[in-house]
């Protein structure tokens, strides 16, 4: 199975890679920016994992990466990369903020996904897997408006896409983690993260290997289960 997925060589993304890498018969096409050096260590360990260079806020990295797709003809497309969060009160934060972020994350998402579905209906078959966020469900957090408007606005496009290529045989699902230690979330004070393990259900943080567990499950689910959100954040929000 082919595999491509944004944003794959830090963080979350770098753990997703290396399980779908981790499995025979993949081969894993994943997109970094700035971590360059992860990149090459990843493809290092795993012969079937191959970097390409793409950044969000460069249209030019874009329009290059959109001409890379048909060559790489995914079976699976996992849209995770993130350019960074704005952490500010909404009434604080600028017009412009929202519409830079929406320019920089979502409309690449929607263009890389665009390309990929020319693909999957050629063939009949494919899969997108959209990395979303407990926070569209449950109390956003003080500061994260623009994070969170975003989120909410793939999972919204998730649903669509599900609902309109379910006759090629192309699903759309998405998977919404709860707090997990990345680096978006380094400058989380100690002391949260000690009330959120105290406060948790299971008393354990999320872990990113644990998503990158559910992302393997749905590469290789039956084709029956489309316009999903698997919430993960251990039942806190039943929906």
């Amino acid at each position: 199975m082919k595999i491509l997925i944004t944003g794959g060589a830090s963080g979350l993304a770098a753990s997703i890679v290396r399980r779908l890498a981790a499995e025979n018969g993949n081969t894993v096409y994943f997109t970094f920016s700035r971590s360059a050096t992860a990149a090459k260590e990843i493809e290092a360990l795993y012969p079937n994992a191959h970097s390409i260079k793409c950044d969000f806020t460069d249209p030019s990295s874009i329009e290059d990466m959109l001409t890379q797709i048909p060559a790489i003809d995914p079976d699976v497309l996992i849209n995770n990369a993130n350019g960074g969060i704005h952490k500010d009160h909404f009434y604080k934060t600028d017009h412009t903020v929202f519409a830079k972020s929406f320019e920089q994350n979502i409309i690449p998402t929607i263009r890389i996904t665009q390309e990929a579905i020319k693909g999957f209906r050629k063939k009949k078959f494919g899969k997108i897997i959209n990395i979303i966020s407990s926070y569209v469900v449950n109390k956003p957090p003080t500061g994260l408006s623009e994070y969170v408007a975003n989120k909410a606005y793939l999972l919204s496009l998730s649903k669509s896409w599900a609902n309109e290529l379910i006759r090629f045989n192309i699903t759309s699902n998405s998977i919404s983690p709860s707090f997990m230690l990345t680096g978006l979330t380094a400058d989380t004070d100690e002391r949260v993260i000690e009330q959120m393990t105290e406060a948790h259900p299971l008393k354990k943080i999320l872990t990113t290997e644990e998503v990158a567990d559910t992302v393997l499950f749905l590469t290789g689910a039956s084709q029956h289960i489309n316009g999903m959100n698997l919430l993960m954040n251990a039942g806190s929000d039943v929906v």
